[in-house]
């Protein structure tokens, strides 16, 4: 397979935490669509490029912990060298700490602000610099936000406190960018069933009083979720700004 084909043939992509989950399935599915992607994330992807290459694409791979944002702006300019250009970005890259607010770290509350919603900002600037150099009619960027933007949960409160900033992160950036040609957007993800969700699947009472919430009756997947944020990067969604469009089988309309 070439990978010439599709909406997105000719342009470069950068995902963020794209080793697994969520970002996996974006990193392969954009690949799909015609781009070539740079992955930035902490772990290990090579089983990703080694399936993105074999889909006829160009990949290139930068490991960096986001919680440091200076780290991660370097390692946006990197990707961005090594593949000669940007024109989507996906800010992906998340973690949750599930712990009481009583009880939980300054520490660990903090990392998780850190990568969930510092890094995602400081990406995105990186890349947006880099569509206003390029001056090429601007780019697209999508963020992984999630249900929690909209709701407490339990026991997570940095995780739906950094995701609701998140949220309004993008529609403050999109208000400030769209006039340079930068659309951007976000994607809230209701209960998708990988690895991050395991503990919660594995608690019999909680899966089941998730699961009868659900009006599609069925948990989320992986590749609903890059399927959407595919839309979003593609020439159909080119008068969306500002979005945070839900992922969740009809769950916030419960």
């Amino acid at each position: 397979m070439t990978g010439e084909a599709g909406p997105l043939a000719g342009q470069v992509a950068l995902v963020t935490g794209a080793s697994r989950g969520i970002g996996r399935a974006i990193a392969l599915e954009l690949a799909r669509q015609g781009a070539d992607i740079g992955l930035l994330q902490r772990g290990d992807a090579a089983d990703v490029v080694d399936a993105i290459r074999a889909l006829g694409r160009r990949a290139a791979i930068a490991q960096v912990d986001l919680a440091d944002p200076t780290a991660a702006e370097q390692a946006v300019e990197h990707l961005a060298d090594d593949l000669g250009r940007l024109d989507v970005a996906v800010c992906n890259a998340g973690m949750v700490q599930r712990q009481a607010a009583l009880e939980v770290s300054l520490a660990d509350w903090q990392r998780v602000v850190d990568v969930n919603l510092v890094s995602s900002f400081a990406v995105a600037r990186t890349v947006a610099r880099r569509f206003v150099a390029q001056g090429q009619g601007g780019g697209c960027i999508v963020f992984t936000a999630s249900v929690l933007a909209f709701q407490g949960g339990w026991t997570v409160s940095s995780y739906a406190a950094s995701k609701a900033g998140v949220a309004n992160l993008a529609r403050a950036l999109a208000n400030e960018w769209a006039p340079l040609g930068i659309r951007v957007n976000a994607v809230a993800p209701g209960y998708v069933e990988n690895e991050q969700t395991a503990p919660l699947r594995a608690n019999a009472e909680r899966f089941a009083a998730i699961s009868s919430r659900i009006p599609a009756g069925r948990w989320g997947t992986d590749a609903d979720v890059a399927a959407t944020v595919a839309f979003l990067v593609s020439p159909a969604a080119a008068y969306i700004h500002g979005s945070v469009l839900t992922v969740d089988g009809g769950w916030l309309g419960r």
